[in-house]
């Protein structure tokens, strides 16, 4: 992976304050409400707020992303409400998880870099159980409308970092789409993502 985005994830994840707050996604919140706690993944989890509200509602959490200064306020941030998390630091193929190991996962903001993002999909769809649950929400390719209004809604500045319906679709094939839509929500999580922006949202089983 390129050394330019790991030094721009550690530069913003390395100041005093959690870039996108230390509440969870208010989709995943939603979402987690109707699922029996079990084993959940969440790649590309930066500060840890996700994994950490999951831990709280007692599900076994394992988390990885790239960033050391993300992982270090994720650890503190779980400490601090008392929760254990497994976070692992560096690229996928290299983390060592299993096939079906986990009955859910929360990709949640993981705008993945182009080049390697179908490959990670399929990885991690092979490391979901038969039967098991996807959480996703990420900026649409239409959001870069809304961030050329208004920077501190935050999102990639390429279009190929983006996501569409039919790529997603493409990518989850074995996935039955329970939800699937492309909608315009106004966000407020920490200083990252502040104002009106366009998402795609998903929750899945797999086939």
């Amino acid at each position: 992976m390129q050394n330019d985005w790991l030094k721009m994830w550690n530069s913003r994840f390395g100041q005093q304050e959690y870039v996108y707050g230390t509440s969870p996604n208010a989709y995943l919140k939603e979402k987690l409400e109707y699922l029996q706690p079990g084993s959940i993944l969440f790649p590309a989890e930066g500060e840890g707020r996700n994994a950490v509200y999951a831990a709280q509602l007692g599900w076994k959490v394992s988390a990885f992303d790239i960033s050391e200064a993300g992982r270090e306020k994720a650890l503190k941030l779980a400490t601090k409400k008392n929760v254990s998390i497994d976070y692992a630091l560096g690229e996928l193929p290299n983390l060592g998880y299993q096939v079906e190991e986990f009955d859910a996962i929360a990709l949640i903001y993981a705008h993945f870099p182009p080049n390697i993002r179908a490959g990670y999909h399929k990885l991690l769809n092979s490391y979901l159980k038969k039967g098991g649950t996807i959480i996703f929400e990420a900026f649409s390719k239409d959001h870069l409308a809304f961030k050329k209004k208004n920077p501190k809604v935050g999102g990639p500045n390429n279009e190929d970092y983006l996501f569409s319906l039919e790529e997603l679709q493409t990518d989850f094939t074995n996935v039955e789409f329970l939800e699937l839509k492309k909608m315009t929500i106004e966000l407020n999580e920490g200083d990252g993502h502040v104002g009106t922006g366009s998402v795609i949202r998903f929750l899945g089983k797999k086939k």
